[in-house]
């Protein structure tokens, strides 16, 4: 019988960020070529400084 996680040592913040990253680079071992600013900031969600 497996005990249940403590839910007081869960960190929404690191999964977020871990979650970023893998998602970066999953993208960056299919690209053909090295990923742009713009490419960056869709698959971080974020707008980039021209669009802002």
């Amino acid at each position: 019988m497996t005990e249940p996680l403590d839910a007081r040592l869960r960190d929404d913040d690191a999964l977020a960020e871990i979650d970023l990253a893998s998602r970066l680079m999953i993208a960056a071992s299919g690209a053909e070529k090295q990923l742009s600013q713009a490419e960056v900031d869709e698959l971080l969600g974020v707008s980039s400084p021209a669009s802002a």
